[in-house]
């Protein structure tokens, strides 16, 4: 997982969680950083403020954001223990990643 400050070019899929890893949401936007600022001060959507959703632990990027919004419909079918296993394969002990973007 490679990241670049977004110019709006790019696309990213994200997945956020809870502290106790129990929920899991998957976004798309074309600015990182700046979406999960939002969601860590309340400012996401209303599904992740309810589930106080801030803890990052998966995220891709991509070239466009057609690419991403076409992977993120993908991923939300997906069964959860199968996002689980995306997940670990390179944030094996699923800390939050939002360190590294903002």
């Amino acid at each position: 997982m490679a990241y670049r400050n977004s110019s709006g070019r790019n696309g990213y899929i994200y997945i956020l969680s809870n502290v106790k890893r129990s929920v899991l949401y998957i976004g798309v936007t074309s600015e990182l950083d700046k979406r999960i600022f939002e969601h860590k001060h309340g400012k996401g959507s209303k599904f992740t403020a309810k589930y106080n959703l801030k803890v990052l632990l998966y995220f891709e990027l991509y070239p466009n954001i057609n690419e991403a919004i076409e992977r993120e419909k993908q991923l939300k079918n997906w069964h959860r223990q199968w996002k689980f296993n995306l997940i670990k394969k390179s944030n094996p002990q699923l800390k939050n990643l939002s360190d590294q973007i903002l």
